[in-house]
């Protein structure tokens, strides 16, 4: 009973404090809407294509390669690319240099020449592709037609039809975060690791207000005190935590997901881990130096854990960012959000719950050894 009553004045107090509701909520989600905001174009792997238009010169004498390119142009014509067929005078090179053109092809007996624009650089190697793709077909019906003729034309033929003869499959998943998604992961769980800094006011507030005796004196355990106080703190960073996410969700439409118990499982667990830090570290280091200790170390570990912009994949950063609790959180999260992948979750809770218990240990053996908590 001494543990749930003392849980419920942390509450009390940490409710009635303006600058936690200031910090907790306001930071996140003015931060959420100015990065998801003015980093769009970096979630972005699109690009824009412009018109394509292509310059041709035939001088082929075969008919059937004539055929043939008449049917490819029809198809191009279909897939928005404009064709042009330039006069007896005029200089295809020269066209496409002064930007006239986004390429100009020479289509002859001995194959087919392609010359792209530098400025138009997307749309010339669309058309390039399209050059490439009809020349192997087309090679590949020349040789069909010295054993099978008829074998030949289906070749031909389905050209016109615009039939395919690769099947191409992804190897990146279709649903990714966007900007304002990958944000609103990030920034709920750099929030969430900054219950450090409630966790490291936890015991040494009580010393600064000179509390610290009375509470030892009163007829209640070091650890009644202990827990209540940690379970309290830990409730309403995590309270806080969930209004960001609802937040984000509903102001911004960041996407979630469905498996709201895992996800929010998650971040319980990380404010745990926040709190038994800062609880820790408040023992561990005495004085200021503890609070320095907690700053320092929550900017760092937001700074490696994808806070403000993606970590690369590779490289030192990579290997640096993984001492990040956000790093396990944000990985964890976005397998389960956009990939439904929940064995992801496992790994998370794993070292949330393991480095939390070690602090909380840690804590609980220097309080032992002091008269007062």
């Amino acid at each position: 009973m001494n543990v749930i009553n003392i849980a419920l004045k942390e509450l009390k107090v940490n409710l009635r404090d303006f600058r936690t509701f200031v910090f907790m909520l306001a930071f996140p989600i003015v931060l959420m809407l100015i990065l998801g905001t003015a980093l769009t174009n970096a979630f972005t792997s699109g690009a824009t294509v412009g018109d394509m238009s292509l310059l041709y010169r035939n001088t082929a004498s075969s008919p059937q390669l004539t055929q043939a390119w008449n049917e490819f142009s029809s198809v191009l014509e279909q897939q928005g690319v404009k064709l042009v067929a330039a006069s007896a005078s005029e200089d295809g090179k020269a066209d496409v240099q002064d930007n006239q053109y986004s390429g100009y092809a020479e289509i002859t007996d001995n194959g087919i020449r392609f010359y792209g624009s530098q400025r138009d650089s997307i749309e010339s190697n669309i058309i390039q592709g399209m050059l490439s793709a009809f020349a192997d077909r087309y090679n590949l019906a020349a040789a069909a037609m010295k054993e099978n003729p008829t074998q030949a034309q289906t070749i031909l033929a389905g050209a016109s039809a615009q039939q395919s003869y690769v099947n191409e499959s992804s190897l990146t998943a279709e649903s990714q975060p966007g900007s304002m998604g990958y944000y609103a992961i990030a920034m709920t769980t750099m929030i969430a690791f900054y219950s450090v800094i409630s966790g490291s006011n936890l015991i040494r507030g009580e010393k600064t207000r000179n509390t610290a005796l009375r509470l030892s004196a009163a007829p209640v355990s070091k650890g009644s005190i202990f827990a209540g106080k940690v379970i309290g703190v830990t409730i309403v960073n995590f309270l806080c935590v969930v209004a960001v996410v609802l937040f984000s969700k509903f102001a911004y439409n960041a996407d979630w997901g469905t498996h709201y118990p895992t996800l929010l499982l998650i971040l319980f667990t990380e404010v745990l881990l926040a709190v038994s830090v800062g609880v820790g570290a408040s023992y561990l280091f005495k004085g200021e130096s503890s609070r320095s200790f907690v700053m320092i170390f929550t900017q760092i570990a937001s700074f490696l854990g994808g806070a403000y912009f993606p970590v690369d994949p590779k490289g030192v950063m990579n290997v640096l960012s993984n001492i990040s609790p956000m790093r396990w959180a944000n990985e964890a999260l976005t397998k389960i959000i956009y990939q439904g992948n929940l064995q992801a979750a496992w790994p998370a809770l794993g070292l949330n719950i393991g480095v939390a218990a070690v602090f909380l240990i840690v804590a609980a053996l220097f309080m032992r050894r002091q008269e007062a908590i």
